[in-house]
């Protein structure tokens, strides 16, 4: 898309505006020594219009649009020029002397910031963010740790109301969510694994049915030899995602699982007792040829019968030490 500006003669005696503005937390716009808050920038609507401005910048937003996002169904009948009205009352905040000329510029049937004029933290957290997308781990993680910390306070927390402010929101929560994810990912392949795992959490904290989150946790724990947490994880992991989403969860979890079981079952005491002899049936169940996948369910009771000598023995030798562990766990409840 072509953005067209405005391109009549700048006055040489007015200097352009640079603008650096924060709109994580409450919004604040520093142009040079002066520091201007949202209640001084002519209003909410003037305001608003700088905060739509800002979550698109660099691209041009129609006055239609803009007419929408402030006015929704309820816009009033003089709504075009109230609106080019709010523009020039911005103009004068932002960009005092310079009329048209300096970062809030007019394209054709629109407006638009000049990304070269305006710095903006949101705008600074996804350049991070695809930085740290396209490196090495060394080198994304001190890119990961800058993005996130510039997000840490709530996305426009200045506007309470406004639907389009709730949208903007919602697509910066994924990312950040995402920016998380990838953070406990790149802290795992550095062996920075207490960070991986806080990471990891933090996210599963604001998308509890993110699989990715929950592999990160995982693998984190099982790389870090918390195997009883980790299969303790895959087990919420488990229910939350066949309650919630009616699926379980891929490959790469149950190979997880799996790895976490045997792990598990090679230690001491009576849960790896108890592993240990469910790992040893399920290995022989699965080399069995009566114990195939595709035997019809009519057929199965016969087939168990008719199992041989040794998965008979493992079924036996598996029941008694699960019954005993039972019953252990009874006497002491």
């Amino acid at each position: 898309m072509t953005t067209v500006f405005e391109t009549r003669a700048q006055p040489t005696t007015t200097a352009i505006a640079h603008l650096n503005v924060h709109v994580f937390g409450n919004l604040t716009v520093r142009r040079g020594s002066v520091v201007l808050h949202s209640h001084q920038l002519g209003g909410p609507k003037p305001r608003q219009i700088l905060e739509i401005l800002l979550v698109h910048l660099g691209l041009p937003v129609s006055k239609d649009r803009l007419i929408e996002l402030l006015w929704g169904a309820n816009a009033p009948v003089e709504a075009l020029p109230t609106l080019e009205s709010y523009v020039s009352v911005l103009r004068r905040h932002l960009q005092p002397g310079a009329g048209k000329f300096g970062p809030l510029q007019t394209t054709t049937g629109g407006y638009v910031l000049d990304r070269d004029l305006v710095d903006v933290d949101l705008d600074q957290f996804d350049v991070l963010l695809q930085r740290a997308q396209k490196t090495v781990p060394s080198l994304a993680y001190p890119l990961l740790l800058r993005a996130l910390n510039l997000a840490k306070a709530p996305l426009l927390g200045d506007e309470l109301v406004p639907a389009w402010a709730a949208e903007a929101r919602d697509l910066h929560a994924a990312r950040l969510t995402g920016a998380r994810i990838l953070a406990s990912e790149t802290a795992a392949a550095l062996h920075r694994i207490d960070e991986a795992l806080e990471f990891a959490n933090r996210a599963l904290a604001e998308e509890p049915f993110n699989e990715r989150a929950w592999t990160a946790l995982i693998l984190g724990l099982e790389t870090s030899g918390r195997h009883t947490e980790g299969l303790q994880a895959y087990d919420r992991c488990r229910h939350a995602m066949r309650n919630e989403l009616g699926c379980a969860p891929g490959p790469i979890l149950r190979a997880a699982q799996l790895r976490l079981l045997h792990a598990t079952a090679d230690g001491d005491g009576d849960l790896a007792d108890v592993l240990s002899a469910l790992l040893m049936l399920h290995d022989r169940l699965r080399l069995s040829p009566a114990g195939g996948p595709n035997i019809r369910p009519n057929a199965r009771a016969a087939s168990i019968l008719a199992r041989p000598q040794p998965v008979a023995e493992s079924i036996r030798e598996a029941t008694d030490v699960v019954t005993s562990f039972l019953r252990r766990a009874v006497t002491h409840a």
